[in-house]
């Protein structure tokens, strides 16, 4: 049988396997992606595309490619509760950081705005980056099983054109194989939850819906449709892929009956209903029925194999959490492979992989599927659960605008549970706050002030080790930079201001004795880089004198709030313990 080498054997080709190709590739490590499929996404699938992972992109310098076919923030933000697109509204959510109240917010948490990115146009543009930078990319290919052995891992993969079966011998393997991944399955990694908590089905159509939703535009349009399934509220989902002529439902069906047949003429009556306008022309594109997961696995390696994206967190699309936790998991994970092959890097370093991702994966696996019962209050203030009829459900809803006392309650009560809805729609705190706690994070002794404010809803900028590194504007002459555009690139970034000679020093020795690459920013009046807002200096938690070390990520790593003579040393320390050849050391207050 013949064998392929390769530094990382990447299977799937969906947001997690694309951005860890992408990534490797950028940083120069060999790498194979094989998709089984004869080709990338063909329909919309994932597509709220948040801020944390438009500053991945912006770091792995595909950001403008994105944002030039993305529908724009402002098109997204009016999340519309009605009868049909046609018939009456019940209430509108300003949604995905288009309340004027966190628009401000939203700009200043990051360089890039979020948008709406549908898969089928995301993947092309990963995986054409990834392929252009070295990545070489296997249709029609598909991965049966795995052996491990002290020195890296040989796959067994099928030529779906050929018929034959090869190997493919690479030092790592990532499992990037979807919702039902095999590798994951073959690593035997430990999960907790369900597959198949509920069913739903896709239609792809194309219409022009201008007259109906340009007025007030979104990324989503939730109708409550009584009569359309048997004894039930019939509530479906009507989704902009492009403005406005391009769309999706999303509509449920009955596990246990299983997905009804999905001819076309099904298709176009579950369109059709959800409209609420017979007369415009309805092209139906696509089909297909999937499941709603509750799923999330406990570790995310087995030694040499790691897997990532839905492989490891399986959940309902609510809150677009789906593809921005499976890029960031690649992001996560592709530097740690790359000093680790290199030799910088002990392979403890990958412990932290799972240490660091796997509780994210379980809050977005909890968080999606608790959007859904966030939805129950929504049929309540309705009244629409008190009964299987119908004709009673029309008379309930219609009950909302008699001038009764009764009435003025179900409006209080219908716009409460529209409000409620913000946990799902504008969960800026959820798409941003992620920290970490591992090995690769070094802690500077000081406690933890936790969160002023709810931390699903806002985001709250810190430069505590495990912390994302905050966004402010900096200048160099006349050009504008993020703080994030300065870390990054693939290497560790050192962050410090004037009185921090020390820190600039010690990176200098931890260059030549670990043999990375180590930046070193300054910023202050009459430096590289200026504060003229004085945004940074009200950010980062330090003394003009101290230090803030960046993994690669642009997490923080290490911290130290003031000039130190020992400074080499800690720094030194801090990249040794993050690169996995010294234990952590005990927490100690400066």
């Amino acid at each position: 049988m013949n064998t392929v080498e390769t530094d990382v054997l990447v299977v799937g080709s969906g947001p997690a396997g694309a951005a860890t190709a992408l990534a490797l590739s950028t940083y120069g490590v060999s790498n194979i992606m094989v998709t089984r499929y004869g080709r990338l996404a063909d329909t919309p699938r994932a597509h709220i595309t948040n801020q944390r992972t438009m500053e991945v992109l912006r770091d792995l310098g595909v950001e403008e490619p994105v944002r030039a076919q993305a529908t724009p923030q402002h098109l997204m933000g009016n999340t519309v509760f009605c009868t049909s697109l046609a018939g009456e509204e019940l209430g509108r959510l300003r949604s995905w950081g288009n309340d004027p109240r966190v628009q401000a917010e939203h700009e200043l948490a990051s360089p890039s705005p979020m948008c709406d990115m549908p898969q089928h146009l995301m993947e092309p543009v990963l995986v054409d980056a990834a392929v252009a930078r070295g990545t070489a990319l296997r249709f029609d290919t598909e991965y049966l099983a795995h052996e491990q052995d002290a020195d890296g891992v040989t796959a067994t993969v099928r030529d779906r054109l050929r018929g034959d079966t090869y190997r493919i011998r690479a030092r790592y393997l990532v499992g990037a194989d979807g919702g039902r991944s095999r590798v994951a399955e073959n690593a035997g990694l430990p999960t907790v939850g369900r597959m198949g908590v509920a069913g739903s089905l896709n239609i792809v159509f194309e219409a022009d819906l201008t007259a109906l939703t340009a007025h007030r535009p979104s990324t989503l349009y939730w109708v409550l449709a009584p009569g359309a399934t048997v004894g039930g509220i019939g509530a479906g989902l009507v989704r902009c892929v492009r403005p406005w002529t391009e769309w999706m439902v999303v509509w449920g069906y009955d596990l246990e009956a299983g997905p009804p047949d999905l001819t076309e003429e099904f298709a176009l009556s579950v369109v059709r209903r959800l409209l609420g306008d017979d007369e415009i022309p309805v092209r139906i594109t696509s089909t297909s029925a999937w499941t709603v997961n509750h799923l999330y696995a406990e570790t995310y390696a087995d030694r040499r194999v790691l897997c990532a994206g839905d492989a490891v967190h399986r959940h309902p699309p609510s809150n677009g959490l789906g593809s921005n936790t499976s890029i960031q998991d690649a992001y996560n994970l592709a530097w740690k492979l790359r000093h680790v092959l290199d030799g910088t890097a002990a392979p403890a370093l990958l412990d932290s992989y799972s240490a660091e991702r796997a509780p994210v994966g379980r809050q977005t696996v909890e968080r999606a599927n608790k959007s859904i019962g966030e939805t129950a209050p929504v049929f309540e203030a309705l009244n629409l659960l008190s009964t299987t009829d119908p004709e009673q459900m029309w008379r309930n809803v219609d009950a909302r605008k008699d001038a009764t006392a009764e009435a003025e309650k179900q409006r209080q009560r219908l716009r409460e549970a529209i409000a409620a809805k913000v946990y799902e729609f504008n969960a800026h705190g959820v798409e941003m706050n992620q920290r970490y706690t591992s090995a690769a994070v070094v802690p500077d002794g000081t406690p933890d002030p936790g969160f002023v404010r709810d931390r699903e809803l806002y985001h709250q900028p810190s430069t505590r080790p495990g912390a994302k590194l905050p966004h402010a504007w900096v200048t160099r002459g006349s050009d504008r930079l993020s703080t994030l555009d300065l870390g990054g690139h693939g290497r560790f970034t050192l962050f410090t201001g004037i009185g921090g000679d020390c820190w600039r020093q010690a990176a200098e020795a931890a260059r030549r004795d670990l043999g990375i690459e180590v930046a070193t920013v300054v910023i202050g009046p009459g430096q590289e880089y200026e504060d003229p807002y004085g945004d940074w200096a009200g950010l980062r938690e330090t003394a003009d004198g101290g230090a803030l070390l960046a993994r690669p990520d642009n997490y923080i790593g290490f911290r130290h709030a003031t000039a130190s003579p020992d400074a080499a040393d800690l720094l030194t320390g801090a990249l040794r313990q993050i690169l996995g050849h010294a234990r952590p050391a005990p927490e100690e207050a400066d």
